[in-house]
């Protein structure tokens, strides 16, 4: 039971809180705005700013709290008005202009607010509002413009209009779709008079062509005319002529059967002509295969083996004389690659030789530079070197003039004995009397004879030195006498 009356009270709690929710919920329609006044609204991402004091919704549902605020619907869908105006001129003619204008309330929230505030509770005076501020702009419009402009551009009014009727508009929160001029009015019958000269000059022109037309079309009749004369002349000619042929089909009718007598005659030697033609050619027919045929057939079988032998005969020339040419081509192609390998050995030869000369000749011309070099060197080492030999060889003698004699007795010693002996080299053979006795005897007298040229180069040596050393004494030089050595004289040896 307990729960019964529970869900009892859900249910109407459900109830209750969606009816709740049905009375408060406001949908806008999509070709009408919602106006919410009541509380202050902030302003939100699509609304209106705070300083109008009321929401505005469009295309969407809003809660409204009921008592608290009011909703009002602004229609948002196409309206017209008509114009009739009376307006004059810059020409100063009155004219009557009729026309209609399609407008709506703007879709943006600022010409919506702007709408409300002027037509929430007077949206049935939108039309004459509208047709009060277009016939304002458009007297002033007209009256800046003439008949004639207005006629030819009814575009540049229709524009002009929209342009200074524009600001107004946006102020009222309404924008116009269209705007069209329909008629233009003309009580005094200007622009009637204005189309007078006009449709004048039409009629003249109409009537310019109608002449023109009557004219091209009797030229058309009379050649038309002229047409038929002459289709008549030539139906006429050609009946005449179809009367010729006709009598000549007479005349040939009337000669018919001698004609056809005498084609038939024709028909017969024509007939045996032929008759004879076909004999002559049977006959020659038959002269061909017995007589002609075997003519021909021997004379082909003679002139093709005379003509294969002749075929053959060139042929074994021809190859002959291609394989001379091929190698008469083969050995100067030979000859000429062996040439030019020859001339190429021989420029190679030739660079090589050439180069190697010109090395050896440098290679020469290096040694034998070195070679002066070095032999100037040991020319000039050697004569240094006597120099000193000789310098210290006179130091010596200034020194110790004996030493110095006898080692070079000493060292020339073998040659004075070859010298002393070299007359018994000569001698074949020699007989010595006296036996070993002899033999010692002869050779103690070669050698007596050494020592005795021994003693006299001595002297002879001690002498030049010195009268060397007394002579470089006198000039000072490197030979003179040193440390008061007693002179040598020439003939201190003796005259052995």
């Amino acid at each position: 039971m307990l729960f019964g009356v529970v869900g009892a009270v859900v249910v109407g709690a459900l109830l209750l809180g969606f009816i709740i929710f049905k009375l408060m919920w406001r949908v806008a329609e999509p070709n009408e705005a919602l106006v919410i006044s009541g509380l202050r609204q902030q302003p939100g991402r699509d609304e209106v700013g705070e300083s109008l004091g009321f929401k505005i919704v469009t295309g969407k549902g809003t809660l409204v709290l009921p008592g608290v605020q009011a909703v009002r619907r602004l229609s948002l869908d196409l309206r017209e008005a008509e114009l009739a105006i009376d307006c004059v001129t810059h020409q100063g003619i009155p004219l009557g202009i009729r026309g209609v204008v399609i407008f709506k309330v703007g879709d943006d929230y600022v010409s919506i607010a702007n709408a409300a505030r002027r037509f929430l509770d007077q949206q049935g005076q939108m039309e004459l509002r509208v047709h009060n501020v277009f016939a304002g702009h458009l007297r002033a419009i007209v009256g800046n413009m003439t008949v004639e402009e207005m006629i030819r551009d009814r575009e540049k009014l229709t524009q002009l209009t929209r342009e200074s009727s524009g600001t107004e508009m946006e102020k009222l929160g309404l924008i116009v779709d269209s705007l069209q001029i329909q008629e233009i009015e003309d009580p005094t019958g200007y622009i009637t008079n204005l189309g007078k000269p006009h449709a004048a000059a039409v009629a003249s022109q109409a009537r310019i062509a109608e002449a023109h037309a009557d004219r091209e079309a009797t030229q058309q009749e009379q050649e038309a005319d002229a047409l038929k004369a002459e289709a008549r002349r030539n139906a006429s000619i050609k009946q005449a002529g179809f009367q010729a042929e006709i009598d000549q089909a007479a005349s040939r009718a009337k000669q018919a059967g001698p004609l056809a007598e005498a084609g038939a005659r024709q028909e017969v030697v024509v007939q045996e002509t032929k008759v004879a033609q076909l004999e002559a050619d049977r006959e020659e027919q038959r002269l061909q295969a017995t007589v002609r045929k075997p003519a021909d057939a021997q004379a082909y079988q003679q002139t093709t083996l005379a003509r294969a032998g002749r075929d053959a005969r060139i042929a074994g020339a021809e190859a002959q004389a291609k394989e001379v040419e091929l190698q008469a081509g083969a050995n100067a192609q030979r000859v000429k690659l062996e040439a030019g390998a020859e001339a190429e050995r021989v420029q190679v030869e030739s660079g090589a030789r050439a180069d190697s000369t010109r090395r050896v000749g440098e290679a020469e011309a290096a040694a034998t530079q070195a070679k002066g070099l070095a032999e100037g060197e040991a020319v000039r080492a050697r004569g240094m070197a006597e120099a000193e030999a000789i310098k210290a060889r006179a130091d010596a003698l200034a020194e110790n003039q004996d030493a110095v004699i006898g080692q070079q007795l000493a060292q020339q010693w073998p040659a004075i004995v070859e010298a002393a002996a070299k007359p018994f080299g000569d001698i074949d053979q020699m007989i010595v009397l006296n036996g070993a006795q002899g033999l010692s005897d002869t050779l103690a007298q070669a050698l007596s004879q050494g020592v005795a040229g021994l003693q006299l180069a001595r002297s002879l040596l001690s002498g030049a030195t010195g009268n060397g050393a007394r002579t470089g004494s006198g000039e000072g030089g490197a030979g003179s006498r040193a440390k008061g050595a007693p002179p040598i004289e020439a003939s201190k040896e003796g005259d052995g």
